[in-house]
């Protein structure tokens, strides 16, 4: 029989995690057949991916006028609800965790996206979601926003798994392994183990083409549509290859630390011109994570392709960077801006699960 394609991305060293959860998907035993068929080895959820599953099915009803009778605040409700399908589904991965040693087997859920800004609100929610799921194979999302470093380093400091969300910038990234390796020092120092801590950091993909593309038309280099996310996902991938190496790495490998992982997020087709498949095509290879939507899970097993790309044309990937800099494409621009629209659009889909949450209590 034909190997799975999907599973066949884990031969090359990379993860799949799925970019999803709900109660569904979990009770009716399809993200047990995702873990067994496809190789599936974590998942990663967001705001937006909450507020769809809470709002597009009756399954959390019941738990919402329950949770109502306690919960001060809808946020607080929210976080139940989500804790509970967090604990669920950090179950089925727990083979994956034990197999992998701590490597995989991840279920990652994000703090409130209303703290984006805030490094001392952040740390503090992160260790209280932390206590509140209590597993050991749960990551908390922290956004690397320039306040976020902050509170990346010191939930790392206390021993919490954290998954670093919403990277689009080179430069950012490398703040991010700082603050992760800087983090494992403080734990160490403070007399603790470090061998149990995990954590990836997320580099999101697909919307930096949306941006960048209109204006490589205007700049006589459409050629390069679709490619300088790619380009800047391989430079990422030079950066951590050289960060976690050396001899301030080594002293903490020696400790038994864990290398943050690269986590290519977004990884979904956004322009109908490119296949659906190309993000993830593109970026096999060794110690990395894709978290891919259910849909492009789907399509993956159906005709992707699987072979170790993500070290060719690293070259290629320099020049094309050159290229729309010398356009007088400011990257590092777009890249903040993405930032920033990006705490934008997992704000708002919040407000609306926090509003569906209000809407839900006052039902009679």
């Amino acid at each position: 029989m034909e190997t799975n394609k999907v599973k066949q991305i884990h031969s090359f060293g990379q993860s799949i995690w799925l970019d999803f959860i709900d109660r569904a998907i979990i009770s009716s035993g399809k993200l047990q057949s995702l873990i067994d068929d496809d190789g599936v080895r974590g998942v990663t959820s967001n705001p937006a991916i909450f507020e769809k599953a809470i709002t597009s099915s009756s399954d959390y009803d019941n738990d919402i006028r329950s949770l109502a009778k306690t919960a001060k605040t809808n946020e607080e409700l929210f976080f139940g609800l989500a804790v509970s399908d967090i604990q669920n589904a950090t179950k089925l991965f727990e083979g994956v965790y034990n197999e992998s040693k701590g490597e995989d087997g991840y279920v990652s859920l994000e703090v409130s996206p209303f703290l984006a800004l805030d490094a001392e609100g952040t740390a503090k929610q992160a260790e209280e979601l932390w206590k509140k799921v209590d597993r050991k194979n749960v990551m908390i999302k922290i956004p690397g926003t320039k306040p976020g470093l902050r509170a990346i380093r010191e939930s790392i400091g206390k021993g919490i798994n954290i998954n670093v969300t919403l990277l689009f910038g080179l430069p950012r990234y490398e703040e991010v392994t700082e603050a992760y390796i800087s983090g494992l020092e403080d734990h160490l120092a403070a007399g603790h183990k470090i061998g149990h801590i995990s954590s990836v950091a997320s580099f999101f993909l697909s919307r930096i083409d949306v941006l960048v593309d209109p204006m490589l038309d205007e700049k006589g280099l459409g050629d390069l549509k679709g490619e300088v996310a790619i380009a800047s996902a391989k430079k990422a991938y030079e950066i951590y290859k050289r960060v976690f190496s050396g001899p301030r790495w080594e002293k903490l490998a020696a400790q038994g630390a864990q290398p943050q992982r690269l986590l290519w997020a977004s990884t979904s087709s956004k322009n109908p011109a490119f296949k659906d498949t190309k993000y993830v095509e593109a970026l096999i290879g060794p110690a990395t994570v894709d978290t891919v939507p259910l849909e492009t899970i789907e399509a993956f097993r159906d005709h992707g392709v699987a072979t170790n790309s993500l070290e060719e044309g690293l070259d290629t990937a320099t020049e094309i960077l050159d290229k729309i800099k010398a356009a007088g494409i400011d990257i590092d621009k777009i890249t903040q801006q993405l930032e920033d629209e990006g705490i934008e659009k997992f704000n708002k889909p919040f407000e609306k699960l926090l509003q569906a949450i209000e809407d839900q209590k006052n039902k009679v």
